[in-house]
């Protein structure tokens, strides 16, 4: 049997996470309450947490009232291409910093962490100009391109999960004739698989919640994303609280259901645990 003092200290770890979850989960819940509220119960002082009659029309007619479905294919449309893009360019560059030597390698590897110091809003002028010049305007072209050359945050957590790979491994393939590509192709990255899967997870997350670049770059309605979109129950005079929240709780279920799926891939690979 285990001490008394043990158990109590599981006990408490468990419940102290509980808790915790509930406290994260207390802004979903509150927002599907208000999407199947009515106006009334949703402006009710004092406040209506349950509502007397489950408003589930509001979810058709938030469905109804925009093209839900036209704006969710061209969210998962840029989402997708995205998270590709970074698949392809993120790994291989940390590939290079991680497991190649050459001259200059740190330097270059400080120069490109220090593009993180810049935030969006200071390069936002200066890349929508360079869109404009490539006549890339109201194309998915500014939202994708640039995530297949890599990003400065997802090249270092691909770069630390490869340098917990033992040199061993890759040497032993240098020793049997392999490249460095098939090296990089064949070994790390079937090794690196909970560290690609947060890449795909982060980029895709980004992706879909990405509100300021579609809204700079997408001028034709049908192209809209669904964070744009959403704008759409928000009047000058009036915003229709129900089919938005709706709507958001219809946005955010999506999220939740891929976190579901790769849970552990992505906590193995953001606490950088390496090859076992």
């Amino acid at each position: 049997m285990m001490p008394i003092r043990r158990v109590r200290g599981i006990l408490f770890r468990h419940v102290s996470l509980g808790l915790t979850g509930l406290l994260f989960l207390g802004p979903f819940v509150w927002l599907f309450l208000t999407s199947v509220k009515s106006e009334q119960e949703i402006f009710a002082i004092p406040t209506v947490w349950w509502p007397e009659s489950l408003q589930w029309s509001n979810y058709a007619s938030a469905v109804g009232q925009i093209p839900f479905v036209r704006y969710t294919w061209n969210t998962l449309f840029i989402c997708l291409l995205s998270a590709t893009g970074q698949f392809l360019s993120s790994p291989l560059v940390a590939y290079g910093f991680s497991r190649i030597s050459f001259k200059g390698r740190n330097t270059l590897f400080f120069i490109m962490m220090a593009t993180m110091i810049l935030p969006f809003q200071v390069t936002m002028v200066p890349v929508y100009v360079m869109f404009n010049q490539m006549e890339m305007l109201d194309t998915y072209w500014p939202l994708i391109l640039p995530n297949f050359f890599g990003s400065a945050f997802y090249i270092f957590l691909l770069r630390q999960f490869f340098l917990g790979i033992p040199y061993e491994l890759t040497e032993s393939a240098k020793m049997d004739g392999a490249s460095e590509f098939r090296i990089y192709w064949q070994l790390i990255l079937p090794l690196s698989r909970p560290a690609l899967y947060t890449v795909a997870l982060f980029t895709f997350l980004h992706a879909w919640g990405d509100f300021l670049g579609p809204l700079i770059y997408l001028n034709d309605p049908d192209k809209w994303t669904l964070s744009v979109g959403l704008r759409a129950f928000i009047g000058e005079y009036k915003v229709s609280w129900g089919l938005l929240m709706a709507a958001s709780t219809l946005f955010t279920v999506p999220i939740i259901v891929l976190y579901f799926f790769v849970q552990r891939q992505f906590i193995q690979g953001i606490t950088l645990t390496g090859f076992k």
